[in-house]
Protein backbone atom coordinates (compact mmCIF):
# COMPACT_ATOMS: atom_id res chain seq x y z
CA UNK A 1 0.00 0.00 0.00
CA UNK A 2 1.27 3.45 -0.90
CA UNK A 3 1.94 5.61 2.11
CA UNK A 4 0.60 9.17 2.01
CA UNK A 5 2.77 11.75 3.79
CA UNK A 6 1.17 13.16 6.94
CA UNK A 7 -1.76 10.78 6.54
CA UNK A 8 -3.76 10.74 9.68
CA UNK A 9 -2.03 13.87 11.05
CA UNK A 10 -4.47 16.42 12.46
CA UNK A 11 -4.87 19.46 10.18
CA UNK A 12 -3.77 21.94 12.85
CA UNK A 13 -0.57 19.97 13.51
CA UNK A 14 0.10 19.72 9.79
CA UNK A 15 -0.22 23.48 9.25
CA UNK A 16 2.09 24.21 12.18
CA UNK A 17 4.69 21.83 10.79
CA UNK A 18 4.54 23.36 7.30
CA UNK A 19 4.82 26.91 8.63
CA UNK A 20 7.85 25.93 10.70
CA UNK A 21 9.58 24.43 7.67
CA UNK A 22 8.72 27.45 5.56
CA UNK A 23 10.13 29.76 8.23
CA UNK A 24 13.40 27.84 8.30
CA UNK A 25 13.69 28.14 4.51
CA UNK A 26 13.11 31.90 4.64
CA UNK A 27 15.71 32.27 7.39
CA UNK A 28 18.25 30.30 5.37
CA UNK A 29 17.61 32.40 2.25
CA UNK A 30 17.92 35.60 4.25
CA UNK A 31 21.20 34.42 5.74
CA UNK A 32 22.59 33.48 2.31
CA UNK A 33 21.61 36.73 0.55
CA UNK A 34 22.15 39.40 3.17
CA UNK A 35 25.11 40.94 4.90
CA UNK A 36 27.81 39.27 2.80
CA UNK A 37 28.40 42.27 0.54
CA UNK A 38 28.58 40.03 -2.55
CA UNK A 39 27.66 40.92 -6.12
CA UNK A 40 24.20 39.40 -5.68
CA UNK A 41 23.34 41.50 -2.63
CA UNK A 42 19.97 43.07 -3.38
CA UNK A 43 20.72 45.84 -0.90
CA UNK A 44 23.57 46.99 -3.12
CA UNK A 45 26.05 46.99 -0.23
CA UNK A 46 28.98 46.05 -2.45
CA UNK A 47 29.45 45.79 -6.19
CA UNK A 48 32.51 44.62 -8.09
CA UNK A 49 33.53 46.00 -11.48
CA UNK A 50 36.16 44.25 -13.58
CA UNK A 51 38.51 46.44 -15.61
CA UNK A 52 41.89 46.72 -17.33
CA UNK A 53 43.82 46.74 -14.05
CA UNK A 54 41.88 44.08 -12.17
CA UNK A 55 38.70 44.82 -10.28
CA UNK A 56 37.27 47.52 -8.03
CA UNK A 57 34.82 47.05 -5.17
CA UNK A 58 32.42 49.84 -4.27
CA UNK A 59 30.55 49.71 -0.98
CA UNK A 60 27.16 51.35 -0.81
CA UNK A 61 25.94 54.06 -3.16
CA UNK A 62 28.59 56.76 -3.69
CA UNK A 63 27.44 60.25 -2.80
CA UNK A 64 30.55 62.14 -3.88
CA UNK A 65 31.51 61.30 -7.46
CA UNK A 66 34.68 62.63 -9.08
CA UNK A 67 35.64 62.13 -12.72
CA UNK A 68 38.93 62.49 -14.57
CA UNK A 69 39.97 62.60 -18.23
CA UNK A 70 37.68 64.32 -20.67
CA UNK A 71 34.17 62.90 -20.98
CA UNK A 72 33.52 60.88 -17.84
CA UNK A 73 31.51 63.62 -16.15
CA UNK A 74 28.78 63.13 -18.75
CA UNK A 75 27.46 59.80 -17.51
CA UNK A 76 26.67 60.94 -13.96
CA UNK A 77 25.38 64.30 -15.18
CA UNK A 78 23.07 62.64 -17.69
CA UNK A 79 21.72 60.57 -14.79
CA UNK A 80 21.21 63.61 -12.56
CA UNK A 81 24.35 63.24 -10.44
CA UNK A 82 26.59 66.30 -10.21
CA UNK A 83 30.30 65.41 -9.80
CA UNK A 84 32.19 67.06 -6.96
CA UNK A 85 35.04 67.46 -9.45
CA UNK A 86 35.66 66.87 -13.15
CA UNK A 87 38.30 67.53 -15.81
CA UNK A 88 38.45 71.02 -17.26
CA UNK A 89 37.94 71.14 -21.03
CA UNK A 90 41.31 72.30 -22.34
CA UNK A 91 39.83 72.62 -25.84
CA UNK A 92 36.59 73.77 -27.42
CA UNK A 93 36.95 77.40 -26.34
CA UNK A 94 35.69 77.12 -22.74
CA UNK A 95 36.48 75.33 -19.49
CA UNK A 96 33.15 73.49 -19.67
CA UNK A 97 31.83 72.13 -22.97
CA UNK A 98 28.50 73.68 -24.02
CA UNK A 99 26.45 70.47 -23.75
CA UNK A 100 27.89 69.84 -20.28
CA UNK A 101 27.08 73.41 -19.22
CA UNK A 102 23.59 73.02 -20.62
CA UNK A 103 23.03 69.98 -18.41
CA UNK A 104 24.46 71.74 -15.36
CA UNK A 105 22.02 74.58 -15.99
CA UNK A 106 19.18 72.10 -16.46
CA UNK A 107 20.02 70.59 -13.07
CA UNK A 108 20.10 74.06 -11.49
CA UNK A 109 23.76 73.84 -10.51
CA UNK A 110 25.40 77.12 -9.51
CA UNK A 111 27.75 78.69 -7.00
CA UNK A 112 29.17 76.34 -4.38
CA UNK A 113 27.39 73.40 -6.00
CA UNK A 114 29.44 73.67 -9.19
CA UNK A 115 32.03 70.91 -9.71
CA UNK A 116 35.68 71.67 -9.06
CA UNK A 117 37.48 71.76 -12.42
CA UNK A 118 40.68 69.72 -12.55
CA UNK A 119 43.34 71.16 -14.87
CA UNK A 120 44.80 68.17 -16.69
CA UNK A 121 47.09 70.13 -19.04
CA UNK A 122 50.06 68.33 -17.49
CA UNK A 123 48.26 65.13 -16.55
CA UNK A 124 45.88 64.22 -13.74
CA UNK A 125 45.99 66.59 -10.76
CA UNK A 126 45.93 63.94 -8.03
CA UNK A 127 46.04 66.47 -5.21
CA UNK A 128 43.03 68.36 -6.56
CA UNK A 129 41.11 65.11 -6.98
CA UNK A 130 41.94 64.12 -3.41
CA UNK A 131 40.81 67.49 -2.09
CA UNK A 132 37.27 66.81 -3.35
CA UNK A 133 37.07 63.75 -1.01
CA UNK A 134 35.31 61.50 -3.53
CA UNK A 135 33.60 58.21 -2.75
CA UNK A 136 34.35 56.96 -6.27
CA UNK A 137 36.41 58.14 -9.25
CA UNK A 138 35.11 57.50 -12.77
CA UNK A 139 37.50 57.07 -15.71
CA UNK A 140 35.71 54.50 -17.87
CA UNK A 141 36.70 56.35 -21.02
CA UNK A 142 40.35 57.17 -20.47
CA UNK A 143 43.97 56.47 -21.13
CA UNK A 144 44.87 55.67 -17.53
CA UNK A 145 48.10 53.81 -16.99
CA UNK A 146 48.81 51.48 -14.07
CA UNK A 147 50.59 54.22 -12.11
CA UNK A 148 47.64 56.60 -12.56
CA UNK A 149 45.20 53.93 -11.45
CA UNK A 150 47.28 53.09 -8.37
CA UNK A 151 47.48 56.72 -7.28
CA UNK A 152 43.77 57.33 -7.82
CA UNK A 153 42.86 54.12 -6.00
CA UNK A 154 44.65 55.44 -2.92
CA UNK A 155 42.14 58.30 -2.96
CA UNK A 156 38.95 56.34 -3.67
CA UNK A 157 37.69 53.28 -5.58
CA UNK A 158 38.50 53.97 -9.22
CA UNK A 159 36.85 52.73 -12.42
CA UNK A 160 39.24 52.79 -15.43
CA UNK A 161 38.53 51.47 -18.93
CA UNK A 162 37.28 47.87 -19.30
CA UNK A 163 39.65 44.94 -19.61
CA UNK A 164 38.46 44.14 -23.15
CA UNK A 165 39.07 47.67 -24.47
CA UNK A 166 42.13 49.69 -25.45
CA UNK A 167 43.01 53.01 -23.84
CA UNK A 168 40.70 55.75 -25.16
CA UNK A 169 38.57 53.11 -26.84
CA UNK A 170 35.59 52.49 -24.55
CA UNK A 171 32.37 52.59 -26.62
CA UNK A 172 29.79 55.05 -25.33
CA UNK A 173 27.30 52.31 -24.45
CA UNK A 174 29.82 50.36 -22.39
CA UNK A 175 30.98 53.49 -20.63
CA UNK A 176 27.42 54.26 -19.59
CA UNK A 177 26.97 50.68 -18.40
CA UNK A 178 30.02 50.55 -16.14
CA UNK A 179 29.80 54.09 -14.78
CA UNK A 180 26.06 53.96 -14.09
CA UNK A 181 26.64 50.70 -12.21
CA UNK A 182 29.45 52.30 -10.21
CA UNK A 183 27.18 55.08 -8.95
CA UNK A 184 24.20 52.85 -8.19
CA UNK A 185 22.12 53.82 -11.23
CA UNK A 186 22.46 50.77 -13.45
CA UNK A 187 18.78 50.67 -14.47
CA UNK A 188 18.77 54.38 -15.27
CA UNK A 189 21.90 53.79 -17.37
CA UNK A 190 20.08 51.17 -19.43
CA UNK A 191 17.23 53.62 -20.00
CA UNK A 192 19.72 56.29 -21.10
CA UNK A 193 21.29 53.94 -23.63
CA UNK A 194 17.87 53.03 -25.04
CA UNK A 195 16.91 56.70 -25.35
CA UNK A 196 20.12 57.61 -27.17
CA UNK A 197 19.79 54.64 -29.50
CA UNK A 198 16.26 55.74 -30.33
CA UNK A 199 17.45 59.26 -31.19
CA UNK A 200 20.28 57.93 -33.36
CA UNK A 201 17.98 55.57 -35.23
CA UNK A 202 15.43 58.29 -35.89
CA UNK A 203 17.99 60.68 -37.38
CA UNK A 204 19.78 57.96 -39.37
CA UNK A 205 16.49 56.72 -40.83
CA UNK A 206 15.69 60.27 -41.92
CA UNK A 207 19.00 60.40 -43.84
CA UNK A 208 19.21 57.07 -45.71
CA UNK A 209 21.80 58.43 -48.16
CA UNK A 210 24.56 57.89 -45.59
CA UNK A 211 23.74 54.21 -45.07
CA UNK A 212 26.54 51.87 -46.13
CA UNK A 213 29.00 54.64 -46.99
CA UNK A 214 32.62 53.62 -46.37
CA UNK A 215 33.85 56.34 -44.02
CA UNK A 216 37.17 57.04 -42.30
CA UNK A 217 38.34 59.68 -39.83
CA UNK A 218 41.65 61.37 -40.63
CA UNK A 219 43.39 63.12 -37.76
CA UNK A 220 46.23 65.59 -37.25
CA UNK A 221 46.92 66.11 -40.93
CA UNK A 222 49.45 68.93 -41.29
CA UNK A 223 49.45 71.08 -44.40
CA UNK A 224 53.18 71.64 -44.05
CA UNK A 225 53.96 67.94 -43.90
CA UNK A 226 51.83 65.60 -45.98
CA UNK A 227 54.45 62.86 -45.97
CA UNK A 228 52.33 60.76 -43.63
CA UNK A 229 48.67 60.16 -42.94
CA UNK A 230 47.21 59.63 -39.47
CA UNK A 231 43.75 58.27 -38.81
CA UNK A 232 41.53 56.76 -36.14
CA UNK A 233 41.14 52.99 -36.20
CA UNK A 234 38.03 50.92 -35.55
CA UNK A 235 39.06 50.88 -31.87
CA UNK A 236 38.25 54.59 -31.53
CA UNK A 237 34.78 55.81 -30.63
CA UNK A 238 34.60 58.33 -33.51
CA UNK A 239 34.66 55.68 -36.29
CA UNK A 240 32.51 53.43 -34.10
CA UNK A 241 29.82 56.10 -34.24
CA UNK A 242 29.72 55.90 -38.05
CA UNK A 243 28.45 52.35 -37.67
CA UNK A 244 25.78 53.51 -35.21
CA UNK A 245 24.55 55.71 -38.05
CA UNK A 246 24.46 52.84 -40.55
CA UNK A 247 27.74 53.73 -42.25
CA UNK A 248 30.59 51.23 -42.64
CA UNK A 249 34.31 51.03 -42.02
CA UNK A 250 36.38 50.70 -45.22
CA UNK A 251 38.18 47.36 -45.59
CA UNK A 252 41.50 49.23 -45.44
CA UNK A 253 40.68 50.53 -41.95
CA UNK A 254 39.33 47.16 -40.82
CA UNK A 255 42.51 45.40 -41.89
CA UNK A 256 44.77 47.90 -40.11
CA UNK A 257 42.61 47.69 -36.98
CA UNK A 258 42.78 43.91 -36.92
CA UNK A 259 46.57 44.07 -37.01
CA UNK A 260 46.94 46.93 -34.49
CA UNK A 261 45.17 47.44 -31.17
CA UNK A 262 45.75 51.20 -30.90
CA UNK A 263 42.96 53.76 -31.27
CA UNK A 264 44.93 55.52 -34.03
CA UNK A 265 47.43 54.73 -36.76
CA UNK A 266 49.85 56.39 -39.16
CA UNK A 267 51.15 55.33 -42.57
CA UNK A 268 53.37 56.92 -45.18
CA UNK A 269 51.51 58.95 -47.77
CA UNK A 270 53.19 56.79 -50.40
CA UNK A 271 50.98 53.95 -49.12
CA UNK A 272 47.80 56.03 -48.99
CA UNK A 273 46.44 54.44 -52.16
CA UNK A 274 45.12 51.68 -49.86
CA UNK A 275 42.34 54.13 -49.05
CA UNK A 276 40.88 53.87 -52.54
CA UNK A 277 37.90 52.14 -50.90
CA UNK A 278 36.91 55.26 -48.90
CA UNK A 279 33.70 57.08 -49.87
CA UNK A 280 33.73 59.78 -47.17
CA UNK A 281 36.49 61.30 -45.05
CA UNK A 282 35.91 63.21 -41.81
CA UNK A 283 38.79 65.30 -40.50
CA UNK A 284 39.70 68.28 -38.37
CA UNK A 285 40.64 71.13 -40.67
CA UNK A 286 39.46 73.69 -43.19
CA UNK A 287 39.31 74.27 -46.96
CA UNK A 288 43.03 75.04 -47.07
CA UNK A 289 43.75 71.54 -45.81
CA UNK A 290 41.41 69.97 -48.37
CA UNK A 291 43.05 71.94 -51.19
CA UNK A 292 46.50 70.77 -50.06
CA UNK A 293 45.37 67.14 -49.99
CA UNK A 294 43.80 67.46 -53.45
CA UNK A 295 47.07 68.84 -54.82
CA UNK A 296 49.03 65.91 -53.43
CA UNK A 297 49.58 63.33 -56.22
CA UNK A 298 48.72 60.37 -53.96
CA UNK A 299 46.16 61.80 -51.53
CA UNK A 300 44.38 63.54 -54.37
CA UNK A 301 43.51 60.17 -55.90
CA UNK A 302 41.61 58.91 -52.86
CA UNK A 303 37.96 58.85 -54.06
CA UNK A 304 36.65 60.83 -51.09
CA UNK A 305 39.21 63.61 -51.60
CA UNK A 306 38.85 63.56 -55.38
CA UNK A 307 35.09 64.00 -55.08
CA UNK A 308 35.22 66.62 -52.28
CA UNK A 309 33.33 64.13 -50.11
CA UNK A 310 35.18 65.41 -47.06
CA UNK A 311 33.62 66.65 -43.83
CA UNK A 312 35.82 69.45 -42.52
CA UNK A 313 35.33 69.92 -38.79
CA UNK A 314 36.33 73.55 -38.67
CA UNK A 315 34.02 74.34 -35.78
CA UNK A 316 35.43 73.42 -32.36
CA UNK A 317 31.95 72.53 -31.13
CA UNK A 318 31.16 70.18 -34.00
CA UNK A 319 34.66 68.74 -33.97
CA UNK A 320 34.60 67.98 -30.26
CA UNK A 321 31.12 66.47 -30.38
CA UNK A 322 32.13 64.13 -33.21
CA UNK A 323 33.25 61.89 -30.37
CA UNK A 324 29.99 60.31 -29.14
CA UNK A 325 29.17 61.00 -25.50
CA UNK A 326 25.92 60.81 -23.49
CA UNK A 327 25.33 64.56 -23.59
CA UNK A 328 27.17 65.32 -26.84
CA UNK A 329 25.13 62.94 -29.00
CA UNK A 330 21.75 64.69 -28.63
CA UNK A 331 23.38 68.12 -28.67
CA UNK A 332 25.04 67.78 -32.07
CA UNK A 333 23.40 64.77 -33.76
CA UNK A 334 21.28 66.64 -36.33
CA UNK A 335 24.11 68.96 -37.40
CA UNK A 336 26.63 66.15 -37.64
CA UNK A 337 24.42 63.91 -39.75
CA UNK A 338 23.66 66.84 -42.04
CA UNK A 339 27.32 67.37 -42.97
CA UNK A 340 27.75 63.62 -43.39
CA UNK A 341 24.73 63.62 -45.67
CA UNK A 342 26.18 66.46 -47.76
CA UNK A 343 29.41 64.50 -48.14
CA UNK A 344 27.48 61.36 -49.10
CA UNK A 345 25.84 63.24 -51.96
CA UNK A 346 29.26 64.31 -53.28
CA UNK A 347 30.62 60.77 -53.04
CA UNK A 348 28.20 59.76 -55.79
CA UNK A 349 29.84 62.07 -58.34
Amino acid sequence: MTRTPFRGTPLRTLLISLLAVFGLVLTACSSDDGGSGGDGDSSGDTITIEHAFGSTEIEGTPERVATVQFENQEVPLALGVVPVGMAKANFGGSDVLPWVQEQLDELGVSGDDEPVLFDESDGIDFEAVSDTAPDVILAGYSGLEQEDYDKLSEIAPTIPFPQDQVAWGTPWRENIEIESKAIGKEDEGKDLIADLESQITEVADANPEIKGKKTMFLTHVEIGDLSKVSFYTSHDTRPMFFEDLGMEAPDSIKKFSEENDSFSGTISTEQADVFDDVDIIVTYGDQELLDAMKDNPVLGQIPAIKNDAVVLLENDELGTAAMPTPLGIPYILDDYVKVLSDAAAKSES
